[in-house]
């Protein structure tokens, strides 16, 4: 039987990844010192393999389309490799885990060149796909994990012994490989990528003043720490990881997590866009240095460029929807529980997002099928029903 996940799909810190990015372009949108006080502070890798054997990426010309990768990963460090405090972590409820090597959260972002409405696909964490690489079928979310294994151990057996060396080129290579992973699977070129981690979302979420939110009832999870009454609320730090952390108790398990973090999303971006945020010297501070400290950026991002080409998005003008999934309890092999794709449905459905905004239509590149790769700890029921895309032009309520 075949399902329509919920159009959702950010992990705890991946909606921090488009919030990131929203926020980035919008500051460009007030001026060349404000992107480069960004840009400047702003961790950045060479994600984006070049098409030659140059080592130089070939950036976009302006008012051309582009298709970014928003990545978030349950990182217990920095965006700069820097351990969070303790006091930090037990303030998250983040527990004692470093998940950086799997990606909760997937979001392919395509802005057009002619100024039209940008359009989110979210991919499925357990999504279970081909990893590119040649490591056979897995859950899409771990596909940076056995890129960037696999080039440490590459490093080693050469004899390598600069530590800090071998775990800049395993990160650049486990991006890459996740890059080209979704590349495969959905059959659009990436041009750009972003990443956040756990602890921007925090501080992104905080420097925003609170996001609000909906709920349909009220929720309890001694799992993620989430304790919220129905009805609308305005979430930040600590209770706003909870909100979009939460998958126990929840109907359909990961997508309405995903849903639900698509909704906080869509009413970040909406809070980010409304008249006062940006023009607030205090807020506006705080957001860039969240953004610092939580975001890396693929080199060859021009933000200025990126402001201009998107200074015309409005909040309603960002639509969210969810890949279409075939099983959301499909037993793998050796990946216990995942998400069953098919890959020819996926990319006629990314291609067809992405040019419902346009006046033509444009045929994405064909590719190789791929998969999601991570297990997940929790069977998701097997039905799920699709909902009606989630908007950035206000409060969705969600379960």
């Amino acid at each position: 039987m075949e399902h329509r996940a919920g159009r959702v799909a950010l992990g705890a810190a991946k909606i921090i990844v488009t919030m990131a990015s929203v926020g980035v372009v919008v500051l460009g949108c007030y001026g060349w010192t404000v992107v480069r006080q960004v840009q400047t502070g702003t961790a950045t890798d060479n994600v984006i393999a070049p098409p030659s054997a140059s080592t130089t990426p070939v950036p976009k010309a302006p008012g051309q389309d582009m298709n970014i990768l928003l990545v978030g990963l349950d990182s217990r460090t920095d965006a700069h490799g820097n351990p969070l405090p303790r006091s930090v972590l037990d303030a998250l409820n983040a527990g004692t885990d470093d998940g950086q090597l799997n990606t909760d959260t997937l979001i392919v972002v395509h802005v057009p060149g002619d100024g039209g409405a940008a359009s989110a696909v979210s991919i499925p964490r357990d999504s279970y796909v081909d990893i590119a690489g040649g490591f056979g079928k897995h859950k899409i979310n771990s596909a940076y994990a056995y890129g960037m294994n696999a080039e440490a151990d590459r490093l080693r057996a050469q004899g390598d012994t600069d530590q800090a060396a071998i775990g800049r080129q395993s990160l650049t290579a486990g991006r890459r490989n996740l890059v080209q992973t979704v590349q495969n699977f959905t059959g659009v070129s990436i041009d750009h990528y972003a990443e956040v981690n756990l602890y921007g979302f925090d501080q992104i979420s905080q420097a925003l003043g609170g996001v609000p939110v909906c709920l349909n009832k009220p929720v309890h999870d001694s799992y993620s720490g989430a304790d919220f009454a129905a009805g609308e609320q305005t979430l930040s730090g600590v209770r706003a990881l909870q909100f979009v952390r939460q998958r126990h108790g929840l109907a359909n398990g990961d997508l309405d997590r995903e849903r639900r973090q698509q909704a906080f999303l869509a009413s970040a971006a909406h809070q980010l866009l409304s008249a006062g945020t940006l023009t607030d010297p205090g807020k506006l501070s705080a957001i860039i240095t969240a953004v610092q400290n939580a975001v890396v950026v693929d080199q060859g991002w021009d933000l200025f460029q990126f402001a201009q080409q998107v200074q015309g998005i409005a909040g309603a003008n960002i639509t969210f929807d969810t890949i279409p999934v075939v099983d959301i309890a499909y037993w793998t092999p050796a990946d216990g529980v995942a998400v069953q794709v098919d890959p020819a449905q996926v990319r006629a459905f990314v291609a067809g997002r992405f040019d419902r905004a346009k006046p033509t239509s444009t045929t994405p590149p064909s590719s190789s099928s791929s998969t999601p790769a991570t297990s997940s700890k929790q069977a998701p029921p097997s039905s799920s029903t699709a909902p009606p895309p989630v908007t950035a032009s206000g409060v969705t309520c969600v379960d």
